[in-house]
């Protein structure tokens, strides 16, 4: 008998809790400590791994500058296109307002405005400081996700520079740790699909089947928003940049786009994405060097999922968002993915943006339960941006080949 996916494991969770909880009505409300379990699970591990993962991706990105221009230009240009999926996040969430129109207990309202008492409006100097810690120990003991990312992002580069006999037995005991990390968020997950039961059950005790129709309104945002992003911005990069017709190219990754979807694994559809652009003219030391890189830290759709999360529930908890929290949903959001590409999880980091942003984690199970959706769509505009990038580099590098025959 084929063993049901762990994905699959939650949707049918999910589907189950929703059940449970429109029959049970008020009194599903005895299940929550499942979930309430669950979330503390993740909690746990969360801080630790996104310290010690962008600390072994910062290490690894130093090391491209050997890779001169080209190695630079990839790095900015998928910081670059992972940030403006940000904005556009924010933009969709803010103009069609997916978390509006549910009437959110008084307990919970109690939480939400304990969040908003912690995220004071600050100023822009404000704000630009207090991502620098003054402890980065106390910033780890006291969860700050954006003081935790910035000294583990200067610390890795640290590491980049030095000689690689100095880098080694630090890189190998991070290395080692990672895996320690990755092997207990597999442990984890084993236990999701209960954690989601009890989540998706006491959030219908709470807040009524009204809360599904958020659901739905939040994957029609993120779909629109989403297909900006890979048939617009994307294609339209590719032009510009790289002088290649949009419609050739979205053409030429017809079976990397599906295979990205069906998979929902940037690493998995390598091989394929690679074939592909060499089709379209790429060059394979480009794809080579261009495509591992974008699987593991360009995340477009993933960026904007985050953000586009975090507005919603801000919205859903009333809670009015500012300047510190933006750049702490943009800087959680990009800089996250440079350490946690590769690791498993629904929609783990998701945890991490909101932590950072003070954003009240009770609605996670809403997530939770779609985002095996969420992930396949995401990750199909995730190695679209991949292959933009290397027809933009083969392109330079063309470019340069023709001023020298010159």
């Amino acid at each position: 008998m084929k063993k049901i996916s762990g994905s699959t494991q939650i949707m049918i969770a999910m589907v189950a809790g929703i059940v449970a909880g429109f029959f049970l009505g008020e009194r599903g409300v005895i299940f929550a400590p499942l979930g309430d379990v669950f979330i503390l699970l993740i909690k746990m591990v969360i801080i630790p791994l996104i310290f010690f993962s962008i600390i072994s991706g910062a290490a690894a990105l130093g090391e491209t500058k050997s890779a001169g221009k080209v190695g630079l230009f990839t790095i900015f240009y998928y910081m670059g296109t992972s940030s403006v999926s940000v904005v556009l996040g924010l933009l969709a969430g803010s103009i069609f307002k997916p978390g509006m129109g549910v009437k959110i207990p008084e307990s919970l309202m109690a939480d939400a405005a304990a969040y908003a008492e912690n995220a004071e409006i600050a100023g822009f100097w404000e704000t630009i400081m207090g991502v620098i810690p003054e402890n980065p120990f106390a910033s780890l003991v006291s969860g700050n996700i954006l003081q935790i990312l910035f000294f583990a992002l200067f610390f890795g580069i640290a590491l980049s520079v030095m000689p690689k006999e100095r880098q080694r037995p630090v890189l190998d005991v991070l290395d080692t740790v990672n895996q320690g990390m990755i092997w207990m968020i597999q442990k984890i997950l084993v236990v999701a699909p209960i954690g989601v039961f009890g989540l998706m059950v006491n959030s219908i005790a709470l807040f009524g089947m009204d809360i599904m129709q958020l659901v739905l309104k939040l994957l029609a945002v993120f779909s629109g928003t989403l297909a900006l992003i890979h048939f617009g911005m994307i294609p339209m990069l590719a032009s510009v940049l790289g002088r290649m017709n949009p419609l050739r190219f979205l053409g030429g990754m017809r079976e990397t786009q599906i295979l990205a979807f069906a998979s929902a694994s940037s690493m998995a559809t390598l091989p394929v994405n690679k074939q592909e652009c060499e089709e379209l003219g790429v060059r394979p030391e480009v794809t080579s060097f261009v495509l591992p890189l974008g699987a593991t830290i360009n995340m477009n759709g993933n960026a904007m999922l985050y953000a586009l999360t975090a507005v919603f529930f801000a919205q859903m908890f009333g809670i009015e968002l500012g300047m510190p929290q933006y750049v702490a949903i943009v800087l959680t959001s990009v800089l996250g993915a440079i350490g946690t590409a590769g690791v498993p999880g629904p929609a783990l980091l998701v945890v991490a943006v909101l932590v950072a942003a003070k954003i009240p984690l009770a609605g996670l199970p809403l997530i939770f339960g779609v985002d095996r959706l969420f992930d396949m769509m995401r990750t199909s505009t995730n190695v679209l941006g991949d292959a933009s990038c290397a027809v933009i580099v083969n392109r330079m590098i063309e470019g340069e080949l023709e001023a020298e025959a010159e």
